[in-house]
């Protein structure tokens, strides 16, 4: 006597459940995502041959806007609270004269000396802001900065 095969039946996966997950997850992201800031100013950098990769963090930015302004930041909103006294939460930076910079870079180096000095100048800025700006690290002591360039394509 031959055995009676049963019918297959397909097996079916409803995907209701996970197109819900997934678009709760999508939600969830674009709600919880924290935005940077805003610059103070828009710099266009100068080109150089030069590759070098800035570290995450520890940063201290000084930037120079083409009509001649400085603005002093850090990467961590804790550091720009104990050198500026205030908590910037949406700023990156603090436009400063060249007068208060020099006390403002002691202040940064006294509260952590590993600091990391960048200095990112935009390509149509004057060289007498961009001097009086090198002429004040060297005051303070800090020789060691580098300057943020745009790699130029051969």
């Amino acid at each position: 006597m031959p055995k009676i095969k049963k019918a297959r039946v397909s097996v079916k996966i409803d995907m209701t459940p996970m197109v819900d997950v997934a678009f709760l997850l999508l939600t969830f992201f674009m709600l919880t995502t924290q935005f940077r800031p805003p610059e103070e100013v828009q710099i266009v950098l100068p080109a150089s041959h030069s590759a070098f990769k800035l570290p995450e963090s520890k940063v201290m930015l000084i930037t120079i806007s083409k009509d001649d302004r400085i603005f002093l930041g850090f990467d961590s909103p804790r550091m720009m609270e104990k050198i500026f006294g205030e908590p910037n939460k949406n700023r990156r930076s603090v436009e400063v004269t060249t007068r208060d910079l020099g006390n403002l870079l002691i202040q940064a180096r006294i509260a952590n000396p590993s600091l990391y000095t960048v200095v990112k100048g935009d390509k149509e800025a004057g060289f007498g802001v961009t001097e009086d700006v090198m002429d004040v690290l060297q005051k303070t002591n800090i020789t060691r900065f580098n300057l943020i360039t745009e790699l130029k394509k051969d």
